[in-house]
């Protein structure tokens, strides 16, 4: 992170270089976190209700107390604070990360959690679908499991590491992660979404991917304008056979694919679902 910013510990400012951790910090040794990406566009900080709802579902499932404190208003204010001191209120990438408080090995003392909350600001106010089109291939090396634990954001991102690090290798833009069904689960560091016919397509939660903001808002914009989705497995020859691809997350929002293979696809329900959601921002 560049010199200047700061982070929130704990309610604590400190400059963004300082120190925070010591080496018994749980989510250094067993990646026993979570955390939250968070954008803040045309003025706001986006879809905190949707936020606070997902840290809830998740701290329930990996066992972790969420303090008292977090409530939507409360959030909100943190973030615009830390968008105010690092001067990112045309737009910024805000990440909330929560890890189990230190002490004990794999069995932990305490379910109490410490969050850390950074700042990085971005140019765009607004969410624009990018220029040029990914190219992408599917991550062959490791299939995503199905539980519970696939649908949150882990502070154990091995998967999409190393799914990057093959994209890379091999000159692509982005990586389909497929799961243990062969079905396609999601991108490297987003959901994934199909156009057949003026219809979209998104594989459920129940097939191991992450159940993401955007992902969520996609949904609600496409259905309030009469757009059909449908929450479907979705198997590897969609990506040969849809008229479009995107991927979504919360800082991006639509990405769109302009290649798999020999296969060429368009962008236009991709360009219209970017015009709807920058309608639907606060």
């Amino acid at each position: 992170m560049s010199q200047g910013l700061h982070v929130n510990l704990n309610g604590s400012i400190l400059p963004a270089t300082e120190r925070l951790f010591p080496a018994s910090n749980r989510s250094f040794r067993y990646g026993d976190g979570l955390f939250e990406t968070i954008r803040h566009a045309k003025g706001k900080t986006q879809f905190i209700p949707a936020h606070i709802e997902r840290i809830k579902t998740s701290m329930e499932v990996l066992k972790m107390d969420l303090p008292k404190e977090f409530t939507v208003d409360f959030l909100r204010t943190k973030c615009s604070e830390l968008v105010d001191l690092n001067r990112a209120s045309k737009g910024a990438r805000i990440r909330l990360t929560f890890y189990r408080n230190d002490g004990g090995y794999y069995t932990p003392e305490s379910n109490k959690v410490s969050w850390l909350l950074e700042c990085e600001p971005i140019e765009e106010s607004l969410y624009n679908l990018n220029a040029a089109g990914h190219v992408i291939d599917i991550f062959p090396d490791y299939k995503k499991q199905i539980h519970r634990l696939s649908n949150i954001k882990c502070n154990n991102a091995e998967m999409s590491v190393l799914a990057a690090i093959y994209k890379k290798e091999n000159n692509l833009d982005d990586c389909v992660i497929l799961n243990t069904n062969f079905s396609i689960a999601e991108g490297i560091s987003g959901n994934v979404f199909a156009v057949k016919n003026g219809v979209l397509y998104t594989p459920p939660i129940s097939d191991g991917c992450v159940d993401g903001i955007m992902r969520k808002q996609i949904i609600e914009v496409a259905k309030k304008h009469r757009i059909s989705v449908y929450e479907v497995s979705l198997a590897m020859n969609v990506l040969l056979n849809s008229d479009e691809l995107f991927l979504s997350n919360v800082v991006s929002g639509l990405s769109w694919i302009s290649a798999y293979k020999a296969k060429r696809f368009t962008n236009s329900m991709s360009k219209l679902l970017v015009e709807k959601l920058n309608e639907s921002l606060e």
